[in-house]
């Protein structure tokens, strides 16, 4: 019996795993905190959430906090790409995954060692029944001796009810220091490790082997990670110490699942059972044969699990980027089916089957199950269209590199099949390694980066510098211990008033803080209260202006707000008048007008999202945004670019919505109960457990989302609302361009220009442009077609009038038409070689100014090594151009008309020439 059968009196499921956890340290004062997006919100440096402590990584680096100082998660984790890349060994081996989930608890400058361990191996070993006698810990010792020891911890853990001293080790920085970056926060790291029992170990075979902690083989199995962190590195060999300490603690679910349910496999736990099990019945294949394509089932297993929750959390598939992941996930688990017997799109039921079992812990997957199921299909169905023709090009180009001394297939190869046939790199490499050739990967990295596609659709929050973020904490710290600043800091409120009053509080230039600034000078201002809106959702910052209040008289105006940490709101801009200086009275003034233009348009944002999922279907989610004064710019995940009709019938919901005035009612609630409403969260942002939320309209549009933008009271002081353009963003997202209020009247006036114009010209009434245009179409293309009709006839005769030259024995004819173009040129070309079934013939014409060329030969003396593709390109030569063709029939051009003659006149010498 192995150490974990002796942990539980009885095997509890996932979910009830799951749950004790968030229950345990819930009731030890933690904030249940709900997973955040796979896509980090303001996040650019990470493709995707890869770990727990990716949504408070802004309170490590000091830009933000939280209104918690414990917080406990299952977080949704994805790692495919960089540093953290899982791809290669996900099926191959038991515990690795592309998604995984990271349980996770936190202190931020609250409890520290002694709770976090001793809590530690509560959990473990009361809750969870896990043997104490097995369970190892690791503590911190720097192997250069230039970094304490961490005996703090380590004395914690001997202090531990049952727990052996003997089982504290110590190990150096690669397996027991934390470090965010090269500078920033860091601090050692206490792991826990079980010891599973010799059975575990798969190197038993191995001459010499030591089952050990932190060894290579799967019998000590690290279970739980305790990051301290209480350092701040400020470079390679120098660490100070943190004012406040933090706790960071990551374990993997699966894994820890597999452990308590006593399997040697993740992929054995009733996580992936169900999964596994939808496609052995799909397949219909028996257990022996599921266990011979053992590879496969996970492959599929782990892929649809993936693509499941990416789509939920807004990540189609396309060429790029995350969207990159999505498709090639989805196409690499379809390959893998093949394997298993399915030539048909299959993968959504998998999913299904993920929204099954995980749906109660992850509402967004249930929420968006049509969606997900439609999308998976979809790509799907692309990839068989191309995969074969995809597969035989490679397979071509492995057994060339075989026939050859080449070292491995090229990148550009790769990305070449990629381009063309939809084959990810994955999915190459996965089939040239079968074949026992690798391929270039970072080769084909470079090619797709030459080719990708540029993306502007999501709009992140400005990035402040390390430095910076340093002198804003001081200058916080600094107002809040003299009292000028309360706890929260600026008092922000962006939604109720537009002017407010109060002392300059603090000012800087260029990064440095002054006690007054001169004309001219650019300056960040903070003052003790604000109405000015930072930039965020997608929504650009108010502009405006802060003057003196009293004398001597100052003005600055205000172009753009920040938040560079929390508590702090930074006005940025440009001293135009006087010397404004710390202490004096100013007035803030919000730009009314522009405030108001941008209302109108993000309120019709909302009511475009909304129309959007009514007229397209509830796929069409928004994938970025921009809300400014004079537009709006919505992305949104959508295949195929809309239709007129649908194009019509969104903008027409949004104008009904507009001329019905319905009012906005915002409210103040808890996250949960928001999205247990139905209120649509936004993938990429970062929400509280307190959330704002905006609710327009009737249930035939309603428009219920998450967001902190400032809105319109009523839809009826929106104005007229026009979509202006419907694009393609990128693969698989489209984009609308839209107006409202000032912006709509203006456009609509220039159009209604426009046609007054045109119908003045037209001579006619606006009503009836279109109408005269199509008469003057339908009158164009009756003379285009007679003026065809006579160059045609006058062609035909001057080719009747004309008679080739013999050369050795074969008739050969050069000359010019008048006024023929290609077509006739052939037509002509053709005519001769009836009349003629052994000759040559090039025809020539002036066509919209420049020379058409046409050569014809015909079979019996291409046998004799004549060539009209070779004739065509000599003749234009003599014309400044170039051409070729067939055998038998070629086309060229040129750019000077009167060479023609000498073009023509060295036709008989040509084929005098290369006659055999």
């Amino acid at each position: 019996m192995s150490p974990s059968q002796k942990s539980t009196s009885k095997s509890l499921s996932s979910a009830e795993i799951r749950q004790s956890y968030l229950d345990f340290f819930a009731e030890r004062g933690h904030t249940v905190v709900p997973s955040a997006s796979l896509v980090p919100g303001g996040d650019e440096t990470l493709l995707f959430t890869n770990s727990g402590m990716v949504q408070f990584k802004d309170i490590f680096l000091g830009s933000g906090k939280r209104p918690y100082t414990r917080a406990v998660d299952s977080q949704k984790c994805m790692r495919v790409a960089g540093k953290h890349n899982d791809l290669d060994d996900v099926g191959r081996d038991d515990i690795h995954h592309t998604f995984f989930e990271m349980l996770g608890n936190w202190s931020f400058g609250d409890y520290y060692k002694q709770e976090a361990i001793s809590w530690a191996w509560t959990l473990f070993t009361d809750v969870w029944g896990l043997p104490k006698e097995h369970l190892y810990a690791t503590c911190f010792e720097d192997e250069y001796g230039k970094i304490e020891r961490d005996d703090e911890a380590a004395d914690v853990w001997r202090a531990q009810p049952g727990f052996d001293p003997e089982h504290v080790l110590f190990f150096g920085r690669k397996d027991n220091f934390w470090e965010m970056a090269e500078t920033g926060p860091c601090g050692p790291d206490s792991e826990i490790h079980l010891d599973r029992g010799p059975e575990y170990c798969d190197k038993q075979e191995v001459e010499g082997h030591v089952c050990q902690v932190n060894g290579d083989c799967q019998r000590f199995l690290e279970l739980w990670n305790l990051v301290f962190i209480q350092y701040n590195r400020l470079g390679p060999d120098e660490l100070e110490p943190l004012p406040a300490k933090h706790v960071d603690t990551g374990m993997g679910f699966e894994r820890i699942v597999s452990v308590l349910q006593d399997v040697k496999s993740n992929y054995q736990t009733d996580l992936f059972q169900p999964l596994l099990d939808r496609v052995q019945s799909m397949a219909g294949h028996s257990d022996e044969e599921r266990a011979a394509l053992l590879t496969p089932y996970r492959v599929i297993a782990d892929h649809a699990r993936a693509a499941t929750f990416l789509i939920a959390d807004g990540v189609v598939p396309g060429n790029t980027g995350r969207n990159y992941v999505c498709r090639m996930i989805i196409r690499r688990a379809s390959r893998f089916g093949s394997y298993a017997g399915f030539t048909e799109p299959f993968l959504a039921r998998v999913a299904e089957a993920v929204i099954e079992q995980y749906g109660d812990a992850y509402p967004e997957i249930r929420q968006n199950r049509d969606t997900i199921v439609k999308t998976i299909t979809n790509e799907e169905r692309r990839f068989h269209r191309t995969v074969e023709a995809g597969v035989a090009h490679l397979m071509d180009d492995l057994q060339a590199v075989k026939a050859s001394a080449e070292n491995g297939l090229s990148g550009r190869t790769a990305f070449d099949l990629y381009a063309t046939y939809g084959l990810p790199f994955e999915i190459t490499r996965d089939i040239a390694r079968e074949e026992g050739i690798e391929v270039d990967g970072e080769a084909f990295q470079q090619a797709m980066e030459t080719h990708r596609e540029v993306s502007s659709a999501e709009n992140g929050d400005h990035e402040t510098g390390a430095s910076d973020v340093e002198v804003y904490h001081a200058v916080l710290e600094r107002l809040q211990a003299n009292r000028q600043l309360g706890d929260d800091g600026v008092a922000y409120d962006p939604y109720y008033g537009l002017e407010t009053e109060g002392p300059v509080l603090a000012m800087l230039v260029d990064g440095q803080i002054v006690e007054q600034a001169q004309v001219g000078q650019d300056v960040a201002v903070v003052l003790p209260a604000s109405h000015f809106y930072v930039e965020g959702g997608g929504q650009v910052s108010d502009t405006g202006s802060i003057v003196s209040v009293y004398e001597p008289r100052w003005h600055i105006r205000v172009d753009e707000v920040r938040r560079p940490v929390t508590g702090l709101v930074i006005h940025l801009g440009r001293v135009e008048r006087g010397e404004p200086t710390v202490g004096d009275m100013a007035l803030a003034a919000v730009d009314e007008s522009r405030r108001m233009d941008i209302m109108r348009n993000h309120t019709a944002t909302h009511l475009l999202h909304a129309a959007l999922q009514a007229v397209l279907g509830r796929h069409a989610r928004q994938a970025g945004s921009l809300v400014a004064p004079d537009r709006l710019r919505f992305d949104f995940n959508q295949p195929d670019a809309m239709t007129r009709a649908e194009i019509d019938r969104v903008e027409a919901l949004v104008n009904d919505a507009i001329l019905d005035d319905y009012p906005l009612h915002i409210e103040y609630k808890p996250r949960e109960k928001a999205i247990d409403e139905g209120a649509m969260a936004l993938f990429g942002e970062n929400y509280g457990s307190t959330v704002r939320t905006i609710q327009i309209g009737e249930p035939d549009l309603l428009s219920y989302e998450l967001c902190g933008g400032t809105h319109v009271l009523s839809t009826g002081v929106i104005g007229p609302f026009v979509i202006v353009s419907e694009s393609s963003a990128a693969a698989g997202i489209r984009r609308i361009e839209a107006l409202t209020g000032r912006g709509a009247l203006e456009w609509m006036k220039r159009r209604r220009d426009q046609l007054d114009r045109l119908a003045e010209t037209l001579h006619t009434s606006p009503d009836y442009v279109r109408d005269r245009v199509a008469g003057l179409i339908a009158e164009r293309d009756a003379l285009a077609s007679e003026l065809e009709s006579a160059q045609s006839k006058q062609a035909s005769q001057a080719f009747s009038d004309l008679e080739p030259t013999s050369v050795a024995g074969i008739p050969v004819l050069a000359a010019q038409i008048p006024n023929a173009d290609a077509d006739v040129l052939r037509q002509l070309a053709d005519l001769f070689r009836e009349q003629h079934p052994s000759g040559v013939v090039v025809l020539a014409s002036a066509h919209e100014g420049r020379p058409v060329i046409v050569a014809a030969v015909t079979k019996d003396l291409v046998a004799r090594g004549l060539h009209a593709g070779q004739l065509a390109k000599a003749a234009a030569e003599r014309v400044g151009g170039g051409g070729g063709g067939k055998p038998t029939l070629a086309q060229a051009g040129g750019v000077n008309v009167d060479l023609i003659p000498d073009a023509l006149a060295l036709v008989p010498d040509w084929v005098a020439e290369h006659l055999d």
